[in-house]
């Protein structure tokens, strides 16, 4: 089956098929997932339980507790090993650029036939059917266009599901990939029962005073590199300590490194300690768009789009400052 970079009709309607004739499914998302990853999954899961069929969330356990700002999701029946009957499931993989974003050793055999919906313009097509959009704001945009393509009912929590995913990927309807189509489905799922109110407090307004404690200290020690160019925040281990929070209370941190003037690229770097595979961990983000930030992401095994993206390091600070520096003055020819 040859596929496209971009998914037509009939591209929707071969995945509507899939999920209609299969009765068993296993939904995931990429490791250390955002909202749209986590809404895409809830939205997905709640619309498969309305068609009738067995539905199971997984993720890693280390990708628990999640951040702060999601915590509110009802997401307690997610499972974080494999089922029983895992050979009978069709894996659906939601807002994954690609497989080794899934580090599961029970997923990575590709033994199960999988369902691959995203809207990551790197994506590997690694699927045995592909959905990506790149033109979508957002995973849960796509799951969206799915329900409706299905005739499923938008409840009130598929629509609640969704919207965390669509809020948060387009920044707060900010971001380029905002347009008047998103505006109209996030317009739909408003009319099909949204706490807009709530949904927007418990995202952005309940916040511990160790995460506050956390984004001091990172932005005490702010670093600009290449001409100011390139802006980096190290949080670690010792950071974690002294303000009491979690590598979970990171989430949104980066966000006030890109808004700092002359900044082209923002990269947040985090010690993972014994949490992780590598030793550091690296949030990137573009201003202005003038940086594919997935570009340099995937030179490590990273991935994302290009004005947000990430990977994991074994690099000392020193080298990875260098390597950052090299490729913001290779894209931007400096």
């Amino acid at each position: 089956m040859t596929e496209t970079a971009e998914p037509t009709a009939a591209r929707i309607d071969e995945v509507v098929a899939e999920l209609r004739s299969r009765e068993r499914f296993l939904l995931t998302a990429h490791e250390g997932p955002d909202g749209d990853a986590l809404g895409s999954l809830l939205g997905m899961h709640h619309l498969l339980g309305q068609m009738g069929k067995d539905s199971v969330m997984f993720m890693a356990a280390k990708e628990f507790p999640l951040p702060v700002e999601y915590r509110f999701l009802p997401l307690e029946e997610v499972f974080h090993e494999a089922p029983a009957d895992m050979a009978d499931r069709t894996v659906i993989y939601l807002d994954c650029g690609n497989v080794d974003r899934v580090p599961v050793d029970f997923l990575s055999n590709g033994a199960n036939f999988r369902i691959n919906i995203d809207h990551h313009h790197d994506n590997t097509l690694f699927g045995d059917v592909n959905l990506l959009d790149t033109k979508a704001s957002s995973t849960a945009e796509i799951v969206y266009e799915l329900a409706i393509a299905l005739g499923a009912e938008i409840t009130p929590e598929i629509a609640s599901a969704l919207y965390v995913g669509l809020i948060t990927d387009t920044g707060k309807f900010m971001y380029e990939n905002t347009n008047a189509h998103t505006h109209r489905i996030a317009a739909e799922l408003i009319d099909a029962g949204v706490p807009v109110d709530e949904t927007y407090r418990r995202l952005y307004e309940h916040v511990p005073l160790e995460k506050l404690r956390l984004l001091s200290r990172a932005l005490e020690g702010i670093q600009r590199h290449c001409d100011d160019m390139l802006v980096v925040a190290y949080i670690t281990d010792a950071d974690y300590r002294a303000s009491g929070a979690g590598e979970e209370m990171t989430e949104g941190i980066i966000d006030h490194l890109r808004s700092i003037e002359g900044t082209k690229v923002a990269a947040l770097v985090r010690d993972l300690g014994d949490r992780g595979r590598a030793a550091r961990k690296v949030s990137l983000r573009s201003s202005g768009g003038e940086m594919d930030v997935s570009a340099i992401a995937r030179k490590h095994g990273g991935g994302g789009h290009k004005r947000a993206a990430g990977f994991s390091t074994d690099l000392e600070m020193s080298e990875l400052v260098g390597f950052l520096c090299g490729e913001v003055e290779d894209q931007l020819g400096a």
